[in-house]
């Protein structure tokens, strides 16, 4: 038999990354192909390009909440559906060229993320300090050790696997202002089959309210709390076309093979002027989601049933 094409992963890049991470742990010890990328868009491209089958980028973090770049690329364009998730706790450390001294610090790159969960720590110890933003902690990493003295900061908050995998020295570690942060990672690939339901299961969408509308956010809620699913995330985001217009990005728990999930984008299609599926898959956790009374799939099915009887002149 002719052998199989290896799988081809885009990633938020280069080496080193917490997303590299990331994409090792969903992928275990699968033998694939990985394409390291600038920026999360570029990696997301690539999948609509097909010159990757998936592409794993950060969608949220504990500290800071949604990834907008991630948000933005997956509610625009040609679609693409999350297809699975990976959640990585986050470790920073401060690193520099060898020789470096954490009083000679005076410029530090990081991911805004990055810097974000450790601006206390950076106000403390490296006072008058100034961010130096980069595309992500991995690229700070390697730009300094690529270019020096000349790389315009002094210093990269990076993972401790960056500060290895470039040569530079740690000048200080335990650097972020939690401890127990965390970044959720989402494997995204083209439409198609869909991963089965497992009965603890996260489904995601994009929606969009209508325009000027009384009570619009609440009649949009109403769809998920009358057939009793519960939301584990929603965030809003500017559409971008003109002031005061928002989409919302949405995580439900469970899986769209579910009737009360089914009923849900019913009725959000209903109500609302754009509605996009970003795809049902296993939550990272395997947390089952607790059913309210009446909105199982039995109850849905034996109500469908009881109304169809119903019009076939029963009682």
């Amino acid at each position: 038999m002719p052998e199989q094409p290896r799988a081809r992963y885009a990633y938020l890049g280069p080496e080193g990354t917490f997303t590299e991470a990331a994409l090792r742990a969903l992928v275990g010890d699968e033998d694939v192909d990985t394409l390291p990328c600038a920026d999360v868009v570029t990696a997301l491209e690539k999948v609509r390009t097909g010159e990757a089958d998936f592409a794993v980028v950060p969608i949220e973090n504990s500290v800071e909440g949604g990834v907008n770049a991630t948000l933005d690329t997956l509610a625009t364009g040609a679609p693409l559906v999350v297809v699975g998730e990976m959640v990585v706790p986050i470790t920073f450390v401060l690193a520099g060229l060898p020789g470096t001294a954490l009083a000679d610090v005076r410029r530090v790159a990081t991911h805004p993320h990055a810097w974000a969960q450790c601006r206390g720590w950076a106000a403390r110890q490296l006072a008058g300090a100034v961010h130096v933003p980069a595309t992500s902690t991995a690229a700070a990493a390697a730009h300094l050790a690529d270019a020096g003295a000349l790389a315009g900061y002094d210093a990269a908050l990076c993972s401790p696997l960056s500060a290895e995998r470039y040569g530079l020295e740690v000048l200080a570690t335990g650097v972020a202002d939690n401890p127990r942060a965390v970044t959720r990672f989402v494997l995204v690939g083209a439409p198609g089959a869909l991963p089965d339901p497992t009965g603890a299961d996260k489904t995601t969408l994009m929606v969009h309210l209508p325009d000027n509308e009384a009570g619009a956010l609440l009649h949009m809620l109403d769809q998920f709390a009358v057939r009793g699913v519960n939301l584990s995330r929603i965030e809003s985001r500017p559409i971008g076309d003109s002031l005061g217009r928002y989409s919302f990005s949405i995580d439900l728990e469970g899986h769209i093979a579910e009737e009360r999930v089914q009923a849900t984008l019913i009725g959000l299609h209903r109500v609302c002027p754009l509605v996009r599926f970003l795809g049902s898959y296993p939550r990272v956790d395997g947390v089952a989601h607790r059913q309210a009374p009446g909105t199982s799939d039995a109850d849905f099915i034996a109500a469908r049933e009881w109304v169809e009887g119903l019009l076939d002149g029963g009682t």
